[in-house]
């Protein structure tokens, strides 16, 4: 099953079927359908029973429960029954269990969501187990379970060992937390550009609001296109452009800005 990583994914809870659609329209490339935390347990079963295939035009990411929870084989039945896009298994710690998983689901993709201190030492593992397409940053349970402060710069150690655990293991791209602040969406916007700059492939979203300045902050800025057409454009050979070195992997990161431009 092909699958392609979103940039601005958005969480709708499983027992609001009607915000499905207004968050589909929101502009996000994905919708992430959450059974997990934003479903009460007494709720669980009704979001589950709002599932369907095709109920939406807009790839769908299922947010299950986490392996171990009373739920969570209901959750895949339901996955595999509504031919989800894909499969965001949370609280990913056992690369055994998840290997197993991805056996069951046979070539669903899954999307391991790191957020704690056991699922961070395991990610280079979880990383290379076939069937998982790429991991994801549940950076405010993370700092919970370690009883750290919710801050970018606390966080950089475990962001950037999730985008080379990512690496390594041939990933696309990791998906970076959320940002809960939803009054200032400078903040959100800022957020992203953090996580793009440390090699994150995108960031999930938990209001339309986001959506659109996550997708910005991951698209090359004016500054950054004008580089890339520069360096592109000096006369072959050049080893120097205003200063700096141009050699191959320059010239590579010049074509991949270039290419990450929609135009």
């Amino acid at each position: 099953m092909n699958f392609s990583l979103p940039i601005a994914p958005l969480f709708v809870p499983g027992d609001r079927p009607e915000r499905f659609a207004k968050a589909a329209a929101s502009g996000a490339d994905a919708v992430i359908i959450d059974l997990e935390d934003a479903v009460a347990p007494e709720a669980k079963a009704r979001a589950r029973g709002n599932l369907r295939a095709g109920l939406i035009e807009t790839p769908v990411i299922l947010r299950v429960n986490a392996m171990g929870t009373a739920w969570h084989d209901e959750d895949i039945a339901a996955a595999i029954a509504a031919e989800a896009g894909a499969v965001m298994l949370p609280k990913a710690e056992d690369p055994a269990a998840i290997a197993a998983l991805t056996m069951r689901l046979d070539g669903m993709p899954v999307l391991a969501l790191i957020e704690s201190a056991q699922g961070l030492a395991a990610a280079r593992q979880i990383a290379r187990i076939p069937g998982v397409t790429s991991l994801a940053f549940g950076s405010v349970d993370y700092s919970l379970d370690l009883g750290m402060a919710h801050r970018p710069e606390l966080l950089l150690p475990a962001r950037s060992e999730l985008v080379m655990a990512a690496r390594l293991g041939e990933l696309l791209p990791p998906l970076d937390g959320v940002t809960t602040q939803l009054d200032d969406i400078s903040v959100t916007q800022a957020d992203a550009r953090h996580a793009r700059e440390l090699g994150m492939g995108g960031k999930m979203c938990i209001h339309p609001r986001q959506v659109t300045p996550v997708q910005q902050a991951f698209l090359p800025s004016e500054a950054e296109l004008a580089w890339a057409r520069r360096v592109l454009g000096a006369a072959e050979g050049a080893s120097a452009l205003d200063g700096e070195m141009i050699d191959r992997p320059v010239s590579e990161r010049a074509q991949r800005i270039l290419r990450a431009h929609p135009g």
